[in-house]
């Protein structure tokens, strides 16, 4: 049996606040296999992101393991094995959609004619191919979240971290920006763990986990 796209166990991690401190994960764990898709609720402050933050790399854990397919997570490995999609989009205002899609690959230092190709055929995956010259500041929120998307799927990655993607976006937007995650998540047999208010979009995954009191169920 080949090893989970992502693993973690008995993940703990604590903030100061003051003179205290507040224990926000308390041995959590979480596996997720190739191609499946798993959706992670709690209530404002339970320790979503932070928990996403985590497996991402872009945090450590005050103690437990985290595993990218078997193997501990490098920092210089993300690029390529992870995609991330935020609440916020963070496209680059200043550079049009396919600059946006294409700055991933830029990023692991590989800008060729084969990246310029699957960038523009990913803007057409995600039904933007005549909005591929239009700067962030021109597209609406849902095309924004959309070129997001390209872009966390540009590296041909074993998994996408979404954070609230449909966030900032009016209901039946973030229904169809959902759908299109899940539809080409499963297409590309790309593992994807959403972490959502919603409880909709919750239910579309294969598998449902809730956050309380620091511990996953």
């Amino acid at each position: 049996m080949s090893n989970p796209v992502l693993q973690a166990s008995d993940v703990h991690k604590t903030f100061a606040s003051g003179d205290r401190r507040i224990n926000v994960l308390r041995g959590t764990a979480i596996s997720v296999a190739a191609g499946e898709s798993v959706s992670i609720r709690g209530e404002s402050g339970s320790g979503k992101s932070t928990l996403l933050n985590l497996l991402a790399g872009l945090d450590a854990p005050d103690s437990g393991r985290i595993l990218w397919g078997g193997k501990p997570k490098l920092p210089t490995a993300r690029a390529n094995y992870l995609g991330i999609i935020f609440q916020s989009f963070y496209l680059i205002p200043e550079m049009d959609a396919l600059a946006n899609v294409l700055m991933a690959a830029r990023i692991c230092g590989r800008v060729g004619a084969t990246e310029k190709k699957r960038a523009a055929e990913l803007l057409a995956r995600v039904g933007l191919s005549e909005r591929a010259t239009h700067l962030p500041g021109q597209l609406s929120g849902g095309e924004r979240q959309r070129v997001a998307l390209a872009r966390a799927l540009m590296n041909n990655p074993a998994l996408i971290l979404a954070d609230e993607p449909t966030g900032n976006l009016d209901e039946k937007t973030g229904d169809a920006v959902i759908d299109l995650l899940l539809k080409l998540c499963a297409e590309t047999q790309t593992a994807l763990v959403l972490v959502t208010h919603n409880p909709a979009h919750a239910a579309k995954c294969s598998r449902h986990l809730t956050l309380h009191d620091g511990v996953l169920n």
